[in-house]
């Protein structure tokens, strides 16, 4: 009887080791790259370049942020800048509305990521809730123009709509 149970313990051993073998040989299925990268004539992903519109005067978060406010890195002259720049906007062309999230709190600036661009430009975002706007980089990200959209933290704060809600903004091209 214990050479039946020595025997098992083997063979169980041994159908375990020839899994965990097989677990290693299966290949896996390619990942395509994510959205903001691209992938090199060699090969290699690297990230896309960053659009020329970006402010980037204004300061990343600490690693460390946890609350709003440490997320939110601008000062209330750059604040006010945004809203001035918004209220004198030139020509403005309108985009539509959409639906924004919250975008990455440790991006800092005034951005809107949406599909209704294709290529990065000024812009403002009216929240009809409030009737607040902000000047904004308008970045564009794949999907249709139904999709919705990402703003920045400082935005959103900017035009008091929730950070945990979705709202309806309306996305305008500025010019001149």
């Amino acid at each position: 009887m214990t050479k039946l149970v020595a025997m098992k313990q083997i063979f169980t051993s041994v159908l375990a080791g020839l899994w965990l073998v097989g677990c290693g040989v299966i290949p896996r299925a390619e990942q395509p790259p994510e959205t903001g990268v691209m992938t090199s004539e060699s090969g290699q992903i690297r990230p896309l370049a960053r659009p020329a519109t970006l402010n980037t005067t204004i300061k990343a978060p600490p690693i460390a942020a946890r609350t709003v406010e440490e997320f939110d890195t601008t000062t209330a002259e750059q604040r006010s800048e945004a809203m001035a720049e918004a209220a004198a906007a030139g020509r403005e062309t309108a985009l539509g509305a959409t639906i924004a999230s919250l975008g990455s709190p440790t991006e800092p600036g005034f951005w809107l990521k949406t599909p209704l661009v294709s290529a990065p430009s000024k812009g403002k975002v009216v929240y009809p809730a409030t009737g607040k706007s902000v000047a904004v980089d308008l970045i564009p990200i794949d999907g249709p123009k139904t999709a919705g959209s990402r703003m920045s933290l400082p935005a959103m704060r900017l035009i008091d709509a929730p950070l945990t809600g979705l709202p309806e903004v309306q996305v305008f091209r500025v010019s001149g």
